[in-house]
């Protein structure tokens, strides 16, 4: 799983690595003249426009980089925003003008500094820059609004007034488009009379307050300009060229100038770049050539470049594309064989071989590793249905839609893979309607996998002890709980292929399902177990407070262990208490002293479950009582067989206490001398037994949280 997430995390790198030749052999187009910056702070500077000697066409295209940040037309002193090279425009702050002020240039209102009484704009006369009438607008601010704001031109030459009048949304602030006369100066050179500065002029001419006015570019948001104090405004300049030799451009053999009368313009053209003269001069680049048509050798050849660049494109791309194949195809395999060797150390060919010699058994499934990803979202810690210091279980939903509670051990213990897989093959033959089904493993991961129905109620402990459980159960449901864990392990003890003993039987490890019926848990699988030709056991586990006594003398566990073990769960089910509290008296911690103590001194009433006393059927509480005494006989060879006890159970549902079952309440040796001690042995033995009780606890919890 980590090699597979650090492998796919590598191929981003690796793209790049395999795309950085051929993106370095792009380069960028120069529109600056050779040896001459390109840039000031965010502005770029192409030619005609030139920073420096030699750099520009001549003093009116001189910038003065300030600061390193700062562009300016040094000629006019006016800030550039912005230089385009094919709409042939520069954007520029122009200063405010302000007629009819009479501000203090000391005042801190003083709004434009410099022509703070003036109506007079920048004058633009004999320089090759123009006010654009179609990129700006007229505005003026502070006028009446029974006024006329009047935008004149420098000269009558041909050039009108345009003029705009108050709204009456805005009874202080007037627009207006600009509209000029086109018309046409000299003999050769035919062009449109731009705008080349302005004078404001008010009408009436009655302004009592101080009003401003400019010509501010159209694509800006104007009302930024109704209230604040402006100096300078951003507008639009459209600068020309009229004379093709102006440029210095170098003519080739396919080099031509004509000048057709009927039109009224020249032209230029050779293989690199034309030119047309009709308003101002405006050059191109000829296909494939591309850059700076304004100065020679600007214009580069780019479908040598390009096809280099598409070749090289096409070649990184299939590169990428192989690089892509064999690292998927590379992971596959690996991916492949880490998880043949998973399967082998796993012990998946001996399971192999014990499925495919067992005919007619119950087969187990080979889920693998992919489906249980899929399933539990990859392991997502929202699936954790429970941990403990052996493992961890996930809930998952198969593809079918079926819910399972997948157990991922911790650790693995090689030397024991046959018994596991011995105790694979057996439990998952069991079928029985009160054990939690054994669905299937996955031997694909680092550790075995195994895989069980998804029981969703929770555990019988939990409905018990729990104050905060909203269901308490009733006593006829914990006769019924009782009767059906019964009959499952009698079902291990008698029916299964070989004879299976539970080893832990506790209330964490009976599960409710939606019905509230019992599921028995944890039958053999939570540690390795031994083999023999009679009986599975575990070997030294077990969970304080419900343990055999005679397993500290023996240090075996029996049929009649498990007996004893469900003595414990029925005390629980009466009582409503703990097997082991720090509540009761030294004598009394252990739930079974407690309960014996309470027989032998015909207190028993005294010690059950309040909430089921008010249900009545104390006869029939006070036989499963007995019944548990006698489960929980000092000597094992006088407990009744878990077989005995299911029809004893049964025999009590259908009795209601009849006389065949008072005949045992006195077949009981009890001493509670002998539980106080099998408890203080037992007390010094918690380093041997805590673990197993809470990876049981764990398990148990795992298989059986009602958590999403």
């Amino acid at each position: 799983m980590a090699l597979q997430k650090n492998s796919s995390s590598l191929l981003p790198l690796l793209l790049a690595l395999q795309l950085l030749p051929w993106l370095t052999k792009t380069s960028a187009l120069s529109y600056a003249k050779p040896g001459c910056p390109e840039r000031c702070g965010n502005v770029t500077i192409p030619y005609p426009f030139g920073i420096g000697p030699n750099c520009y066409l001549d003093e009116w295209f001189s910038i003065e980089c300030k600061n390193s940040i700062s562009s300016y037309l040094i000629k006019l002193d006016l800030e550039v925003l912005e230089i385009s090279l094919n709409g042939r425009y520069l954007r520029v702050n122009n200063p405010v003008t302000s007629p009819n002020c009479h501000i203090n240039n000391n005042s801190s209102n003083n709004r434009n500094p410099n022509n703070s009484n003036s109506n007079l704009s920048i004058n633009l006369t004999s320089s090759p820059f123009r006010f654009s009438e179609i990129n700006n607008i007229f505005m003026a601010t502070g006028i009446n609004c029974n006024q006329t704001a009047n935008l004149n031109g420098l000269f009558d030459s041909g050039i009108t007034d345009c003029s705009s009048t108050c709204d009456s949304a805005n009874n202080s602030t007037c627009t207006a488009e600009i509209s000029i006369l086109s018309g046409y100066r000299g003999e050769i050179s035919p062009f449109v009379t731009f705008l080349q500065g302005y004078s404001v002029s008010l009408y009436p001419g009655n302004q009592t307050s101080c009003m401003n006015a400019f010509v501010v570019d159209k694509n800006k948001n104007s009302t930024d300009y109704y209230s604040a104090v402006q100096t300078y405004v951003p507008a639009v300049l459209n600068w020309v060229l009229h004379n093709i030799t102006q440029l210095g451009l170098v003519p080739d053999n396919s080099y031509k100038i004509s000048y057709s009368c009927l039109q009224g313009s020249f032209a230029y053209s050779s293989r690199f770049a034309k030119c047309d003269i009709v308003q101002n001069l405006q050059c191109v680049c000829n296909f494939p050539f591309a850059g700076n048509p304004y100065f020679s050798n600007g214009c580069v050849d780019t479908s040598t470049s390009n096809t280099g660049i598409i070749n090289g494109a096409y070649a990184g791309l299939v590169g990428l594309l192989f690089l892509y194949i064999a690292s998927g195809w590379w992971l596959y395999k690996v991916m492949k064989k880490r998880k043949e060797n998973f399967f082998k150390r796993n012990g998946g060919f001996l399971l192999q071989h014990k499925l495919s010699s067992n005919d007619g058994s119950q087969k187990v499934k080979l889920f693998n590793s992919e489906e249980l990803e899929k399933a539990t979202d990859h392991y997502h810690e929202d699936r954790i249905l429970g941990q403990g210091g052996q493992g961890t279980i996930y809930k998952g939903m198969l593809s079918d839609g079926r819910i399972i509670a997948v157990k991922k051990s911790k650790v693995v213990d090689e030397g024991q893979v046959e018994q596991f897989i011995n105790e694979v093959v057996i439990l998952s033959q069991i079928v029985h309607r009160n054990i939690v089904k054994l669905l299937g493993c996955c031997l694909e991961t680092d550790v075995p996998l195994l895989i069980y129905e998804f029981i969703p109620n929770g555990t019988l402990s939990q409905h018990i002890h729990d104050p905060n459980m909203e269901f308490p159960l009733s006593w006829e449901m914990r006769f019924r709980i009782a009767t059906e864990v019964a009959g499952a392990l009698c079902y291990l003890h008698y029916a299964a292929s070989i004879p299976i003993y539970h080893r832990d039987m506790k209330s964490t490890n009976i599960l409710l399902d939606e019905k509230y019926k019992a599921k028995v848990s944890d039958f053999g699988t939570s540690t390795s177990i031994d083999v023999d030709n009679t009986h599975l056991t575990t070997r030294v586990q077990g969970t304080l407070g419900y343990l055999d006594p005679e397993y500290f003398q023996s240090s075996q566990f029996t049929d009649k262990s498990d007996v004893y073990s469900f003595g414990v769960v029925i005390v629980e089910l009466l009582t409503g208490q703990k097997p082991i509290s720090s509540t009761r008296t030294q004598e009394s911690r252990s739930l079974v002293s407690y309960f014996m103590q309470s027989i032998e001194e015909n207190c028993l009433l005294e010690i059950l479950d309040p909430q089921i006393l008010k249900e009545g059927r104390r006869e029939e509480m006070i036989d499963v009582a007995h019944l548990a005494r006698r489960c929980l006989n000092l000597n094992g060879k006088k407990r009744p067989t878990m077989k005995d006890v299911a029809v004893e159970l049964e025999g009590i549902r259908m009795s209601h206490g009849s006389s065949t079952i008072h005949q045992h309440y006195e077949d009981v040796e009890y001493n509670a001398t002998d539980l106080t001690e099998a408890w203080d042995v037992a007390s010094t033995m918690t380093g041997t037994f805590s673990d197993s009780s809470i990876a049981s606890t764990f398990e148990v919890q795992s298989l059986l949280n009602n958590k999403s």
